[in-house]
């Protein structure tokens, strides 16, 4: 099976078509046809089903598709094994929820990125549990989760910090003058919720919930800013991580209530495969992660 024949598969399944596919390769779209039927004959079964101009992978496309995704990732790896490891390459696929995509990892990555700019990063984002799903099969790298602290049997885990929660509210909201804010006195508040299988947010609607207390799930948002956003204008509250709320809170735009996240904690942690070689580049990125928790870990200790 040759490599390179996994490798256009890996193409034509991301541009969608065999057009595009050569295209992209700046191959005639003989070629990439020849090469698929070659593989095909190989394995014995059609990879693709071709319906008029749309293509679609067969039940054994879709097998074979995360073979070819780690077979191609460990020929960019023997690649990057044998360059000079002074100046680092290759390509680093990394996941994050959006907490903490927009508020953990830039500074880490622009630190990477200030000493090593061969290396291409890509960031994708998702909930915690299709994270580590990208990570067992190998689409990632190494993923960023927040969720309560986790370990994985088959995964390498390590708990980076572990972080506050806070419920925000607008600056008039009654509640801000309470010694301590209870899952009763929400009954009748609007509470703006992040996606469906947002970690904290399961937790925290579990919370409310074992209280006899059971929020319309109608305001659902995608963005932390635009939750932000609508609570400064009045809209209701939400119960976000501090770190996603700090700026805000610091400049008098949003109230902080008193409420006990105990029972709602969660911890920034960072996975990847336990079997998988660390390259130089996944190396030097893990020792900024770890120098930058750190910080994180006495900033929190300070404050």
């Amino acid at each position: 099976m040759e490599s390179r024949h996994l490798f256009t598969f890996l193409v034509v399944v991301e541009a969608g078509s065999f057009t595009r596919a050569a295209q992209k390769l700046d191959y005639a779209q003989s070629s990439i046809t020849a090469q698929i039927q070659s593989l095909e004959a190989e394995l014995g079964q059609p990879l693709f089903d071709r319906i008029g101009k749309k293509i679609m992978l067969t039940d054994a496309g879709r097998r074979l598709l995360p073979y070819a995704q780690e077979i191609s990732r460990m020929h960019s790896l023997a690649r990057d094994a044998l360059r000079s490891e002074t100046e680092l390459s290759g390509v680093l696929r990394i996941g994050a929820p959006e907490s903490l995509a927009a508020f953990r990892l830039p500074g880490i990555i622009k630190e990477f990125r200030g000493s090593h700019p061969q290396v291409q990063i890509t960031l994708k984002p998702g909930a915690c549990w299709e994270l580590t799903d990208f990570v067992r099969t190998g689409e990632l790298d190494l993923a960023f989760l927040l969720q309560p602290e986790t370990e994985y049997k088959d995964l390498q885990c390590e708990t980076l910090i572990h972080e506050a929660m806070t419920m925000i509210a607008p600056l008039n909201h009654p509640l801000i003058n309470a010694a301590e804010v209870e899952p009763t006195d929400l009954k009748n508040e609007t509470i703006l919720h992040t996606e469906t299988g947002c970690t904290y947010r399961t937790l925290f609607e579990r919370h409310l919930n074992s209280h006899g207390v059971f929020p319309d799930p109608n305001l659902e948002f995608w963005s932390i800013e635009a939750i932000k956003q609508c609570v400064m204008s009045g809209l209701g509250i939400s119960f976000l991580p501090l770190i996603t709320v700090r700026s805000e809170l610091a400049e008098g735009k949003l109230a902080r209530l008193n409420w006990n996240d105990e029972a709602q904690r969660v911890a920034t942690q960072i996975v990847y495969h336990h079997k998988k070689w660390i390259s130089p580049a996944l190396n030097e990125f893990l020792n900024i992660v770890q120098t930058h928790a750190l910080k994180w870990r006495e900033e929190a200790a300070n404050s």
